[in-house]
């Protein structure tokens, strides 16, 4: 089967109708590949205009002619019309094709065959047509195996992106979706394809080549319900032959992968919710180091993203729950709606899986970084409670990084994303400076050595244990002093206490602790098992 939906002039002179003819390939026989897309049989010199090209033309010979001349203007107009190969069987006509014939045939790569025996030229079509719609049966069960994988993995909850994968990965070629009028929504890369060819890259060519000259090597398939009428229209599904060409069972696939996502983008908001995952993609594979500095900003800009020439400011929010699907969508919205007052380009994306809203903010100066970050980090507080997402187990944690160039935000934003994710156990504050966390990021890093939960246990473990059994609690008595750094005043006055009442706590923890308060190396230890504790997993039974 060929994967055209036909089969090959080489498998047609297989079967047994032509094979019981002795075939004989006397030109082209290295272009035997090509596809045959049906059978006709004639007689009459006029015959190329009868045909639509890719068919196997089947002949004794009484049409070609007895000159030279009209022998070779016979095979030319069939070259001409594109016709998969020309089989003549010998008999009373020829014994032997003429010269002529074979070699305007190989001047014009037509493969030629002739036939030593006679065959029945109805039994060869038949069973040269059975074996064609064989293959094409073959083919749409192959596209309908795409489609059956594709819903599979929408009832899983696998979403949109899993879906253009999974068709990506079928074509070997990256998959765009796109609105009617041109805007990406999201781009999915082939796992089998040219691990060179970034989806992001390829789409910035394409939407120039398309607006200069459609290419024949992309496909575009109309995914239909976009408002009213039959022949509205929702998106656009586009696929680029950039690792491998486009065949007729990958149209078929993508036809059929057009009616699930029709299906899906009648919901309310999906577009919205893909073009904030493929940002937030982007923003991963940046931070990653997929996608290189050199390479980002065009990249940034086909996700409509245009920063000037100020420093960028990586900042990330990470939540325990993102909810459902629609939420996201909801979610970047309200944040975009209010960032717009910032007045700065912002490109915000969503990374659904590890509960993470990561942003790139376009500064115009260093300066301006506080200021910025504390508008950015209301809006995403806003946007959370619009959403719903404010009923989390635990508040969101916003998490600023260093502004600069490219090189640094693709550090900046991994060191967020991470920082972001170990704030989760900290008091909670508008947002993070990541500068600040260094030493909780290292302690979360060591969360699950049983030596850090060990550590703990010995330096605040009978504090632990008072607090289980007796009342007040010291341990927030000890935290709020060492966060003063010893200064006995401001303590007294954060917790409400009077000076007799703290300076007697703070003696029971020296008591409790063996431990002099006023030591440097103590007040260090105490520091650090008070952080490690958010962290730490239960210490040692």
């Amino acid at each position: 089967m060929d994967n055209q939906g036909g089969i090959t002039v080489q498998r047609a002179l297989e079967l047994p109708g032509l094979r019981s003819g002795l075939p004989e390939v006397v030109a082209c026989a290295d272009r035997l590949g090509r596809t045959v897309r049906w059978v006709h049989a004639g007689e009459v010199p006029n015959i190329a205009s009868l045909l639509k090209g890719g068919e196997l033309l089947l002949t004794t010979g009484l049409g070609l002619g007895t000159r030279p001349a009209e022998q070779r203007a016979f095979v030319r107009r069939l070259a001409d019309r594109g016709i998969a190969a020309l089989v003549v069987e010998l008999g009373p006509r020829f014994t032997r094709l003429p010269a002529t014939l074979v070699e305007t045939a190989r001047a014009a790569g037509l493969p030629l065959v002739q036939l030593h025996r006679e065959v029945p030229f109805v039994a060869v079509t038949e069973e040269v047509h059975t074996e064609i719609v064989n293959g094409h049966y073959a083919l749409l069960q192959r596209a309908e195996e795409v489609h059956r994988r594709c819903t599979e993995a929408l009832l899983g909850g696998g979403g949109i992106p899993q879906v253009l994968r999974i068709l990506a990965d079928f074509t070997a070629n990256p998959v765009f979706l796109e609105t009617p009028d041109g805007q990406l929504l999201y781009a999915a890369a082939s796992s089998a394809g040219d691990p060179g060819a970034d989806p992001l890259q390829v789409w910035e060519g394409l939407r120039g080549q398309r607006e200069a000259e459609p290419s024949a090597n992309t496909v575009v398939i109309d995914v239909p319900g976009g408002g009213h009428g039959t022949g509205s229209v929702r998106a656009r599904l586009v696929l680029v032959g950039v690792s491998a060409p486009l065949l007729p069972v990958h149209r078929m696939a993508a036809e059929r992968t057009a009616g699930v996502l029709a299906v899906v983008l009648m919901q309310a908001r999906q577009e919205e919710e893909l073009a904030a995952r493929g940002r937030g993609d982007f923003l991963t594979d940046l931070a990653e180091g997929r996608i290189s500095a050199q390479d980002a900003p065009a990249q940034a800009r086909v996700l409509g993203f245009k920063p000037g020439a100020g420093p960028l400011l990586p900042v990330v929010m990470r939540l325990s729950d993102l909810g459902p699907s629609g939420n996201w969508a909801v979610l970047a919205r309200a944040v975009l709606e209010e960032l717009s007052s910032v007045g700065v380009p912002v490109l915000l994306g969503v990374r659904p899986v590890e509960g993470r809203v990561p942003l790139l903010v376009s500064l115009r100066a260093e300066s301006e970084r506080t200021a910025v970050a504390d508008r950015v980090a209301a809006a995403l507080r806003t946007g959370v409670e619009r959403a719903g997402l404010d009923r989390a187990t635990a508040p969101p944690a916003v998490v600023v990084g260093v502004a600069g160039g490219w090189a640094a935000a693709s550090s900046g934003l991994r060191h967020a994303a991470e920082t972001a994710t170990a704030a989760h156990g900290l008091p909670a504050r508008p947002w993070y400076d990541a500068r600040r966390l260094d030493i909780d990021l290292l302690l979360w890093r060591l969360r699950e050595h049983p030596d850090l939960a060990a550590f703990v246990d010995r330096a605040i473990g009978p504090l632990r244990a008072h607090d289980a059994a007796s009342r007040p609690p010291l341990l927030p008595t000890l935290e709020t002093y060492l966060a003063h750094a010893g200064r006995k005043a401001e303590t007294a006055r954060e917790l409400h206490l009077n000076r007799q009442t703290l300076y007697n706590r703070l003696a029971r923890i020296s008591e409790l602790l063996g431990t002099d308060l006023d030591d440097p190396e103590t007040v260090l230890s105490l520091s650090l098992a008070l952080r490690a504790r958010r962290h730490a997993g239960p210490g040692p039974s």
